[in-house]
């Protein structure tokens, strides 16, 4: 049985913090950030909670769809940095919803919407759900080092949520994986008060390794889109439209992405086929080969997007699904 996304909604903190704010207390600057990340600012929580953000990101999807939270059968929220560990975020957006349906967390970091996602199409699948409500939010600068300029000008707050109902055509492929590596990107978690501990916990903020995650995202992403195509039954050239293609610029190189990679910006339709060929043609590359020849190095959207009511790929989502 498939699913049909009724409405959406979103919540960020009301403070902004732009580049040259962080460069006040960081050693960088707006130019530094900007070049390496394509970030200008990043919202921030100040008086809100989580909790705040994901039930005001509930109540807009819930508008939106024209269910009453009465009618959801199921919440699942994603996140790793909750209000309280007990009980979970998605108990908080129920209690404050006025729900009685089940409601728990699931914690898959960047990919935890689209895992939640597919739990949430499970139990549709099985008969138990007709309306759930899919909640991701996370409070990121909560678990920050605020003296590493190299994690803390990365992340922001906010939420998102999405009702889906029972019915409609089922996404085309499904792609979920994991590459376990703890050290390349961790937070660690609370920090106990046992006598009996023998050692201290660590502190509980964010380490990365920037280059490993970079890495890791350039070899993936790429080989992940060709297999949901090829499990969907259609080719690349099949999609029609993608859409806010973000790019992913190595570090290596200065911050600067590709030529031909700087060139796939925009969200016109009728763009965006044009946009998708330059990326995979506008740098010459010897045929059937993936790294082209003037950078010696790998170019790829780093994720692409498509609006519901069409045929869409996502590789940051990894769902392929058709139009209706």
């Amino acid at each position: 049985m498939g699913f049909t996304i009724l409405g959406t909604g979103s919540a960020l903190p009301k403070r902004s913090v732009s580049n040259d704010e962080l460069s006040e207390f960081l050693d960088t600057s707006d130019e530094w950030i900007f070049t390496r990340t394509g970030i200008k600012s990043r919202h921030v929580c100040t008086t809100e909670s989580l909790d705040d953000l994901a039930v005001a990101a509930s109540e807009r999807a819930l508008q939106v769809s024209g269910i009453d939270a009465s009618q959801l059968d199921l919440i699942v929220c994603s996140t790793t940095t909750g209000d309280h560990l007990v009980p979970a975020e998605a108990c908080a957006v129920a209690e404050r919803l006025g729900a009685t349906c089940p409601a728990f967390d699931v914690s898959a970091a960047c990919a935890g919407f689209v895992f939640a996602l597919d739990v949430a199409e499970g139990y549709i699948a099985r008969g138990r759900a007709k309306h759930v409500l899919v909640v991701a939010a996370e409070q990121m600068t909560r678990a920050l080092d605020w003296t590493d300029r190299a994690t803390c000008v990365l992340f922001g707050d906010g939420a998102g949520a999405a009702v889906i109902e029972a019915g409609g055509d089922s996404p085309l492929a499904v792609e979920l994986s994991t590459a376990p590596d703890v050290e390349t990107l961790c937070v660690p978690g609370l920090v106990g008060t046992s006598p009996f501990k023998a050692s201290a916990d660590s502190e509980s903020v964010l380490s990365m390794n920037g280059r490993r995650v970079f890495k890791f995202g350039v070899n993936a992403i790429c080989d992940t889109v060709h297999k949901l195509a090829s499990d969907a039954g259609i080719s690349v050239e099949d999609i029609d439209h993608f859409d806010s293609i973000r790019l992913t610029t190595n570090p290596e190189s200065g911050g600067q992405a590709p030529r031909c990679a700087r060139q796939a910006r925009g969200s016109n339709a009728a763009r965006d086929r044009q946009h998708f060929e330059r990326m995979h043609s506008a740098c010459p590359r010897p045929a059937g080969k993936r790294r082209c020849t003037s950078h010696g190095r790998r170019h790829r959207p780093r994720w692409i997007w498509r609006r519901s009511g069409y045929r869409w790929l996502s590789t940051s989502l990894e769902v392929v699904a058709h139009r209706k």
